[in-house]
């Protein structure tokens, strides 16, 4: 009995011992892989830095204010061949969708191009590290062109959608790398200024669409007005492409230039197949598409279930609804558990100097997707306005933004400081949204709309764009296009959702109210699904127009509602933002492992002194 006992006894300790010892093994293979991984990332970001530090070599050459004038002005022409596309593209959606008979899916269209806008940011942010701004500059124009011809030639909106993909990843590609591009030509204290030269074409843009809208007739081809833009917009681009490489032929005799000649890149060194699957884990790309399909397959559906018919108990609403709300959990778990690199260090997350403008950022689209999302369709059949004027009209406020965004910039530059113009900024956002408010139908409506909007430009100058650089402003040059990609791409999640919201509202309440205020299911119908050709047959002032009037105003009024709700949080969360004092380097001097620098901030200091019962965050 105790010889047997004694060897039952072995036998455990060494099926223990074995199992010790394989999990031993399974440890050192483990922390083995790490090792690797952080040996290949730590590569993966030298060759990262041999691209800043090209960008900042390059960015000297330009060191007159000739040259500094010519680079803008170039940045000025691009910005403005993808702003005007914008603007006329958006419109023609519009008159697209009511040519396939589609209108209320205009909000599913734009879900679907922010939710795909919003993972290109987060590659062109790591790829532009890696391969340089000008290689993924060009990238970006290709993706413009084949969306912007597949558009052209849709004929119905599964076929308008998917060039909407293409399309989109090239405009925030393109946008993204003028911005990027501009930022390593700019120093801390004219960051803002250098940022909103993007925004100066509106002062050309806002008049000169509503004269190309109207002169196109977009109710009769909408086509070609998208397609021209194939060939306009690449050769709007060649004068911003010719200047780069201006800088890296004057760059090319700088011994720091033949220094960084020198060192090798990942990719030379250990080739493309081994470094496309590096990149694949620096970037996150398997927890990039969860976030993204999780996202949309939970937004697409609020957008398509309303309408004529209830489709809430349809295979095509359900099954892509519960399978988003089944990839979240999977998408956290791949962030907290698997991921090499996610998406953003829950270092630099849990400060304040990130959150905060990362929240208003995100309520920021959400705000004006609530507000503007069907404000063209509203203002043609609720307030009278014609195409050219309502063209006009929702662009204004970008037209204010230009106007002002010079002397804020300048003045910016020489106070060193962004948060005290943020904080008036974000107050007169409750100017604007209690004007669309007011002035949702009506003769007198668009006259209330055109002052919104010049409200709305103001705020747009002193909180939009300064909300943007506030990030940049607390971390490294290193960092800035990592925390300017999760910007954006929070931003774009913000307007999907706003427009998920907005649609699902529009879908919901208005064929209902339509079918209230006008007693025929006929005429409801067609006042649903197309709009723009409906009151066409019915003029101004006659009892079905007045009746569809009223419907439009009583949905307005909760597209708005919800976004007036939301500016008392984007109020507080300003205080939230860090506010260094803006100086003359490209970005904050951190020490490895760092990504955000606590600098001081005058008003919430005064805020602590004045209620010393708070605790302040460092």
């Amino acid at each position: 009995m105790t010889d047997l006992g004694n060897g039952n006894n072995s036998s455990k300790l060494a099926m223990v011992f074995g199992e010790s010892k394989n999990v031993v093994m399974e440890k050192q293979i483990s922390a083995e892989l790490h090792s690797e991984h952080s040996r290949n990332f730590d590569e993966l970001e030298d060759s990262r830095s041999i691209v800043i530090r090209k960008a900042e070599i390059m960015a000297k050459q330009y060191n007159t204010w000739f040259l500094k004038t010519l680079f803008l002005f170039t940045a000025f022409i691009c910005s403005l061949a993808y702003g005007l596309d914008s603007i006329i593209r958006s419109i023609y959606m519009t008159y697209a969708m009511n040519d396939y008979q589609t209108h209320s899916l205009s909000s599913t269209v734009d879900v679907i191009s922010l939710m795909i806008a919003a993972i290109g940011q987060i590659f062109f942010a790591g790829l532009s590290d890696i391969f340089g701004r000008l290689s993924m500059f060009i990238v970006s124009i290709i993706f413009y062109v084949v969306g912007t011809v597949i558009q052209s030639q849709a004929y119905d909106v599964q076929r308008y959608a998917a060039g909407s993909i293409f399309y989109n990843v090239g405009l925030v590609g393109a946008m993204f790398q003028v911005g990027i591009i501009l930022s390593d030509c700019s120093s801390l204290k004219w960051r803002l200024f250098y940022n909103f030269v993007p925004a100066w074409p509106a002062l050309i843009t806002v008049w000169i669409s509503g004269n190309v809208i109207h002169v196109a007739n977009p109710l009769e081809d909408w086509s070609w007005g998208i397609a021209m833009w194939a060939f306009i917009f690449p050769a709007s681009c060649l004068p911003m492409i010719a200047c780069m490489l201006h800088m890296k032929w004057k760059a090319r005799n700088e011994p720091e230039w033949e220094l960084l000649k020198s060192e090798k890149s990942f990719i030379q060194t250990h080739g493309v197949v081994r470094a496309l699957v590096q990149i694949f884990w620096k970037l996150d790309v398997a927890g990039v598409l969860l976030l993204t399909v999780s996202v949309g397959c939970i937004l697409v559906p609020l957008t398509i279930a309303g309408g004529v018919t209830t489709q809430w108990r349809s295979a095509k609403v359900i099954a892509p609804f519960i399978l988003g709300f089944v990839l979240f959990p999977i998408f956290v778990y791949w962030e907290s558990q698997v991921a090499s690199a996610p998406l953003a260090p829950f270092k630099m997350l849990k400060d304040r100097g990130i959150w905060a403008p990362l929240w208003i950022m995100f309520l920021i689209c959400f705000i004006y997707s609530m507000a503007a999302g069907y404000l063209y369709t509203v203002l043609i059949v609720a307030a009278n306005e014609s195409d050219l004027s309502t063209t006009r009209i929702t662009s204004l406020y970008s037209f204010v933004a230009a106007i002002f965004s010079p002397i804020l910039g300048v003045v910016v530059a020489r106070s060193s400081r962004l948060k005290p113009f943020t904080l008036v900024g974000c107050a007169l956002y409750f100017v604007t949204m209690g004007l669309f408010y007011h002035f949702r139908s009506g003769e007198d409506a668009g006259r209330g709309v055109i002052g919104a909007m010049v409200v709305w430009g103001l705020a747009s100058c002193l909180y939009d764009y300064p909300i943007m650089i506030a990030m940049q402003t607390v971390t490294s040059h290193e960092h800035m296009a990592t925390v300017t990609a999760l910007n954006l791409t929070i931003f774009r999640i913000g307007g999907a959702v706003g427009s998920a919201v907005s649609g699902a509202i529009w879908t919901q309440t208005l064929y209902p109210q339509l079918l209230k205020t006008l007693g025929d299911p006929t005429l409801a119908e067609a006042a649903y699904d197309s709009p723009l050709s409906f009151i066409l047959d019915y003029e101004w002032g006659s009892s079905v127009r007045s009746a569809t009037v009223e419907a439009y105003r009583y949905v307005q009024k909760y597209e708005v509602l919800v976004g007036l709700v939301f500016v008392a949080p984007m109020f507080i969360l300003t205080f939230f933002l860090r506010d260094p004092c803006l100086t003359d380097d490209h970005g904050q001097i951190l020490e490895k492992g760092e990504y955000v620098k606590g600098n001081d901030d005058p008003i919430t200091d005064w805020i602590y002194a004045r209620f010393s019962g708070l605790k302040k965050q460092e």
